[in-house]
C-alpha cells in the first residue's frame, strides 16, 4: 500500500510533518449567463460563446493551476480572531479535473 508523502509546514514558527492529503479542484463547464463558463467552488469564470471556448479555458486554468511554484509564507486569521502564519511549499499544488 503507498503512503502519503509528507509535507513541511511551518506554524506559527513551528515546523510540522504531516502526510500530505493532495486536494482536489474540479472545473465544471456550465451555462451561463447567455454562454458557456467553467465553475469552481462556487465561482463563475468569464462567459464563452461555445462550450468548447468555455472548456479549453477550464483546462488552461487547470493545468495552470497543477503548476509548481515558490514557497510562499501565508498570514491568516482564523474564526476566533487569531492570527497564524504559515510557510507553504510550491510543489503543494492540487489535482485537477474537468468536468461537462
Amino acid at each position: 500500500m503507498a503512503t502519503q508523502p509528507l509535507a513541511r509546514r511551518i506554524v506559527d514558527g513551528t515546523e510540522q510533518w504531516k502526510e500530505s492529503e493532495m486536494a482536489r479542484v474540479v472545473y465544471k463547464v456550465v451555462e451561463h449567463d447567455g454562454g458557456w463558463a467553467y465553475q469552481v467552488d462556487g465561482a463563475y469564470s468569464e462567459t464563452f460563446r461555445s462550450h468548447d471556448r468555455a472548456r479549453q479555458a477550464a483546462e488552461r486554468a487547470a493545468g495552470e493551476q497543477r503548476l509548481s511554484g515558490e514557497e510562499a509564507a501565508v498570514s491568516f486569521q482564523d474564526a476566533n480572531g487569531d492570527w497564524h502564519e504559515e510557510l507553504i511549499q510550491g510543489a503543494d499544488r492540487p489535482d485537477t479535473s474537468v468536468q461537462g
